[in-house]
């Protein structure tokens, strides 16, 4: 045990402890807490919720990925080639961060949307490096202690972006509006980006050999047109309204998936169309997307399709309960500060010591184990909400909800990232680990978008158990996979 214990505090875990904070850091500062700000300084509520667009960025991670997988930054090659992105990429938010810093969203609204869209760019390329480094780093048995001291840092870091960043804001007098305020708040956020550029200084590259495909110049041109095809996705998503009434649950998630879905064709035909003017080759475009997926389905065959829905599905309990969780909170009776304490700081440690007890329990019992108990006590967890619903409005009752369901969410969380590892081939460890992310929050994300008409029309009690239900199709799936396409390294 002793031994077991040990490896959580080997060096490669102490660095991705350190990483994972620096990819926690920004998430917050581009949402919640980027919302308070510009709601302090006059913004109107409508112009806010635009700045959310800035999300797809993460979502849609995959469309570029693969520049990440194969192309070597020029004046960084000494550096190796994750490491060389690695450090870019945490320049960037750190300079984006400060460049957000001095612009006042009272004069300067389009600069700073500008900038915030450009912090979840550089931040989501963060985030694919991140992951490759770990899968590289290390081989399947080290990836429990790595994904649960990641994880720790992303929540360490969120927990500084969110909560800390606001206490910041309240230190230095955010009652008042003041752009100095908000200056002062993110410049030290730009501080705190050095613990993750030091760490990946101090870090060896994983050494794993791969094949450079293009020249500088067919680089640029092939990261050009890879631009303009997301830059046209996010235009004609944000552009095509859904003529259907949330209400009408089915229609409006029907047609909200062939809006994403007629996307993606757009933006392939955008990728098509240089292809065929010879502006980029067919082959390199072939070698940079079609290959990886080709080469998880060579891997797992017939069962691939399984495995893909397996990945879709497994957050989908605790994903869609959670978008209506402070709503719940709110309407229960339970007052701001009662919540922010419990949910959002004591709720973090309660998710890191999940975490820790996902990465621990893979590597005593096993990775498919380590997934289905993730996925019963994730699902188990919306049953303790079904009983807060009808039960009278007490403070202990609330905590023990929320700290029950933060450890199952960590737990879960660490031991799918452990399995998402295992499956990543690594000729193609950034492109297939962003692919299977994207993947995972689809389904789920496009769900819990009308979590709140599925709650008006059956109350709390019965949402919060038909959440539950939605874990049943994943254990059977957990079950059946484990026997039939065990992971392949």
């Amino acid at each position: 045990m002793k031994k077991n214990l040990s490896l959580f505090f080997d060096k490669k875990s102490i660095i991705l402890f350190f990483l994972g904070f620096s990819s926690g850091l920004p998430i917050l500062l581009v949402f919640s807490t980027l919302s308070v700000w510009l709601v302090k300084a006059g913004v109107s509520r409508s112009t806010v919720t635009l700045f959310s667009w800035a999300g797809f960025a993460y979502a849609f991670k995959y469309l570029w990925s693969p520049l990440v997988d194969n192309f070597q930054i020029p004046f960084l090659k000494k550096m190796g080639h994750r490491r060389s992105w690695l450090v870019l990429s945490q320049i960037m938010i750190c300079l984006f961060l400060i460049f957000i810093s001095f612009t006042d969203p009272q004069k300067n609204l389009y600069l700073i949307a500008f900038a915030v869209t450009m912090l979840a760019l550089s931040s989501a390329t963060q985030d694919i490096i991140i992951d490759a480094f770990r899968i590289e780093s290390a081989n399947q048995i080290m990836q429990g202690p790595l994904s649960s001291m990641y994880i720790a840092g992303y929540r360490v870091a969120m927990l500084t972006s969110g909560a800390g960043s606001l206490w910041l804001a309240a230190y230095f007098g955010a009652e008042t509006y003041s752009q100095i305020t908000w200056k002062k708040v993110y410049l030290i956020m730009a501080f705190l980006m050095l613990i993750g550029i030091l760490t990946t200084l101090f870090s060896n590259e994983p050494k794993i050999q791969r094949a450079k495909i293009l020249n500088n110049k067919n680089q640029f041109k092939f990261l050009l047109v890879i631009f303009l095809s997301i830059v046209s996705l996010i235009l004609v998503y944000s552009n095509i309204s859904n003529p259907f009434n949330r209400d009408n649950v089915f229609l409006s998630f029907l047609f909200s998936t062939c809006r994403l879905t007629a996307c993606f064709v757009i933006a392939y035909l955008i990728i098509n169309f240089f292809i065929n003017i010879n502006f980029i080759s067919k082959n390199n475009f072939k070698f940079t997307y079609i290959n990886p997926i080709i080469n998880f389905i060579n891997k797992y065959g017939k069962f691939a399709f399984f495995i893909l829905l397996l990945i879709s599905l497994y957050r989908i309990a605790d994903v869609v309960m959670g978008v209506v969780a402070n709503v719940f909170y709110l309407e229960k009776g339970y007052n701001v500060k009662d919540i922010a304490t419990y949910s959002k700081f004591f709720g973090v440690f309660a998710t890191i010591l999940g975490g820790f007890l996902g990465g621990y329990f893979s590597l005593k019992f096993g990775t498919m184990k380590s997934l289905f108990v993730g996925a019963l006590i994730a699902a188990s967890s919306n049953l303790l909400f079904a009983w807060l619903s009808v039960s009278p409005t007490n403070i202990k009752f609330l905590i023990t909800v929320i700290t029950a369901d933060n450890i199952s969410s960590g737990f879960a969380g660490a031991a799918f990232v452990i399995y998402l590892s295992g499956l990543t081939s690594l000729k193609f460890t950034a492109t297939q680990y962003a692919l299977f992310t994207s993947i995972m929050l689809f389904i789920p994300k496009l769900i819990a978008g009308y979590s709140g008409s599925w709650v008006d029309i059956m109350g709390y009690q019965n949402f919060f158990i038909l959440t539950a239900l939605l874990g049943i199709p994943v254990l059977l799936l957990i079950i059946w996979i484990s026997k039939i396409a065990p992971i392949k390294n």
